[in-house]
């Protein structure tokens, strides 16, 4: 059974991980050279976007539960090359996958039934976000 402080803290761990995206989203974006900049650039202040969103919903929830929202990002990779950036992202994007997932599993145990099904949702999200990354990195030289 999940308790609420253990629901919170794992939410706080979610923001961690959007605050992140943004943060590398918008780096990214910024230093991302080579001949699909354009494309790259395009794609990347796109899912700021989303991320955002999902940034916004768990700050919102976690006050809400009566949570202190987290300010700190979890740490962003380094890449300096767009398919470093891409692999970075890729594997952030798995990993908000995961997260949601079993977040989704404590929502329904501590009986927030809203909460579970808005995490399923962004499960959706990032598993597209994922698959999205992963298409531009297929036969990168």
């Amino acid at each position: 059974m999940s308790d609420k402080q253990t629901l919170i803290d794992a939410l706080n761990s979610d923001l961690s991980g959007e605050l992140q995206a943004i943060i590398q989203y918008l780096t990214y974006s910024a230093k991302v050279t080579g001949p699909w900049r354009p494309q790259l650039v395009t794609f990347m202040q796109t899912e700021i976007q989303d991320e955002l969103l999902h940034a916004q919903f768990l700050a919102d929830k976690i006050s809400a539960l009566g949570g202190n929202p987290t300010t700190q990002p979890r740490p962003v990779p380094n890449a300096d090359t767009p398919r470093a950036m891409l692999q970075a992202i890729l594997a952030a994007e798995q990993q908000a996958g995961k997260d949601y997932t079993q977040r989704a599993k404590q929502a329904e145990e501590y009986g927030d039934k809203g909460l579970a099904v808005q995490l399923e949702d962004m499960v959706r999200d990032e598993t597209g976000h994922a698959e999205e990354t992963a298409k531009l990195l297929k036969n990168w030289e």
